[in-house]
């Protein structure tokens, strides 16, 4: 299809799905939904817990903190034992110590960050370990947003939900729904599902033997876009037609990425008794997202300055270097916004490859902190902290104590909506700095220059913002870099998701108050305008700098700005 009927066919998905996708959710974690609840009562009965036995929020915290840690554990020890394990037709081999232990991070936190190639590295049984893993770290990040949502909807409350309970509810009644269906389309429009090895071509004609790696690919790949984590099967990710075949399931994967982030705005609105205040959010994260798409789909339609300098000068389809040519400038600027501006971090084009100013807004759309729309939870629980300091921002200007649904913004609150918004930059600037001061740092890019400088800078921006994406061009299976680099991933994980519970939980004990005629109205144009000011001036400012020595100067050099 054509990208004008690409983009009104996901506009009008986008649409109904905000709307009904959302209104489910909200009534799923309500628990007015119990068709599985045959399901539910086992695991309940395991746990030795109910829906009616809720938790403060440090309880839920902690549960949180022993379900991510156990699955840590597990989920390295199985990397160190792969050769002892079965669904291993390539005996490959323990995965080394370093990068078990980074891998097993990337994928707790829902960025997976790759440094491996995934055929090369994992056998069968890891993978799918790995799928296990992408079902729960969204829903752990959907479960977290939650808790903020109901610091807002309640009153006088000393509890804030049961962790175990949302975190079930979420994987039977909302992920693993979507992404069976949604498997059975990519299996059928071409995606390999086998547990056979690779299968070997010889051609005969030039005396060439071919590997071919295949494996089960086909059911991975929905919970990668739907759970926004982005880590794929195959080194070449959804490049490759093995992972993502023809247009259709290129134009899925863009859906189901978006889906739950955009939907969770609804369920937010639904939650808190007011639509408009979730509607107020999704125009925000909409004017963000449809600039990046505006300024890279600009950027990868200009001709390759490296092509051009090697003496081609027409480029009429645009930078097509390190594109697929089914897919084509603009639509894969499409895939790489959704992806860069939803924490998924999936590619189906090299980000190393794209002009200056195109990798300018990839980087730009993380370092606002993915919030247009961003990860599934992350993206929600983010933009309300950029929210209620923009409330407090405004509450100041008019003279007013802040309120945000009826709830005061005191010392406390905007201490905790500081400091999530804070972490992320603060890590991905002292690494960054560390990064290109030690030689371990300096090694890892292969090129020079500020496209050096540009790989560094995002591969540690991707990781804080739980992204997983690369500019493909930095060697990051060394010892420094996997190091680094799960520091990076728990400090911009959890260190953001702790304060959204303990603020969550702030709020929750809160009384309403009852709006007046001098009340900050949040649910309007006026609201969209600051919030988006402020998410622009917190990244703008933190991050300017390092972009104006990465892809800025190096647009510049080409002699023009765009």
């Amino acid at each position: 299809m054509g990208f004008t009927w690409t983009i009104v066919a996901l506009i009008v998905a986008l649409g109904l799905t905000w709307r009904y996708l959302g209104s489910y959710m909200a009534a799923v974690f309500d628990g007015r939904v119990h068709f599985l609840g045959w399901v539910e009562r086992p695991i309940y009965r395991a746990l030795g817990t109910s829906p009616e036995h809720e938790q403060t929020w440090k309880r839920y915290a902690g549960s949180l903190i022993i379900f991510s840690g156990v699955s840590l554990g597990l989920t390295y020890l199985i990397f160190r034992i792969q050769g002892s394990l079965p669904l291993n037709p390539q005996h490959l081999g323990a995965v080394p110590p370093a990068l078990s232990f980074n891998t097993a991070v990337s994928f707790l936190t829902n960025t997976n960050w790759q440094a491996y190639g995934g055929e090369t590295t994992m056998s069968y049984f890891s993978q799918m370990t790995l799928v296990v893993q992408q079902f729960v770290s969204p829903a752990v990040g959907i479960v977290a947003a939650l808790v903020l949502v109901r610091g807002f909807s309640r009153r006088n409350s000393s509890t804030i939900g049961n962790f175990w309970v949302d975190l079930t509810r979420c994987l039977f009644y909302i992920l693993l729904p979507i992404a069976f269906i949604a498997g059975i389309i990519f299996v059928g429009q071409g995606a390999v599902e086998t547990l056979a090895g690779t299968v070997s071509i010889h051609d005969a004609l030039n005396g060439v033997t071919q590997t071919i790696a295949r494996g089960p690919i086909g059911f991975m790949e929905p919970i990668k876009q739907l759970g926004t984590n982005g880590g794929g099967f195959l080194n070449q990710n959804g490049a490759t037609p093995f992972e993502n075949p023809t247009a259709l399931t290129n134009w899925l994967s863009i859906y189901l990425i978006l889906s739950i982030p955009f939907a969770l705005t609804y369920t937010f609105g639904k939650m808190v008794g007011s639509i408009r205040h979730g509607a107020t959010l999704l125009v925000a994260m909409l004017v963000i997202f449809g600039s990046f798409l505006a300024i890279t789909s600009y950027a990868e339609h200009q001709g390759n300055p490296a092509v051009a300098a090697a003496g081609i000068v027409s480029q009429p389809t645009g930078n097509m270097e390190g594109k697929e040519v089914r897919f084509g400038d603009t639509a894969s600027a499409l895939y790489g916004v959704t992806s860069t501006n939803t924490s998924t971090g999936s590619i189906d084009t090299a980000y190393d490859s794209l002009n200056p100013m195109g990798g300018f807004s990839m980087l730009g759309g993380m370092m606002l902190g993915e919030v247009s729309p961003g990860g599934t939870g992350s993206g929600l629980y983010t933009i309300l902290l950029m929210a209620i300091i923009a409330v407090f921002i405004g509450g100041l200007m008019i003279g007013r104590t802040p309120e945000y649904l009826g709830k005061r913004i005191q010392a406390k609150e905007i201490k905790l909506a500081g400091l999530g918004v804070l972490v992320m930059p603060l890590i991905v600037l002292i690494l960054t700095g560390i990064a290109v001061s030690v030689h371990a740092g300096r090694i890892g890019p292969l090129n020079a220059g500020p496209h050096g400088f540009s790989e560094i800078l995002y591969a540690f921006t991707s990781q804080a913002n739980n992204n997983g994406s690369a500019f493909g061009g930095i060697s990051a299976n060394t010892p420094f870099y996997n190091v680094a680099g799960v520091i990076d991933l728990l400090v911009g994980r959890f260190g953001v998701m702790i304060p959204v519970l303990a603020l969550g939980g702030a709020l929750a004990a809160k009384q309403v108050v009852p709006a007046g005629l001098g009340t900050f109205r949040t649910d309007n144009t006026m609201f969209v305008g600051l919030v988006v000011g402020v998410i622009v001036v917190v990244g703008g400012l933190t991050f300017f700098p390092a972009l104006a020595l990465g892809p800025i100067v190096e647009q510049l050099s080409h002699g023009k700005f765009f």
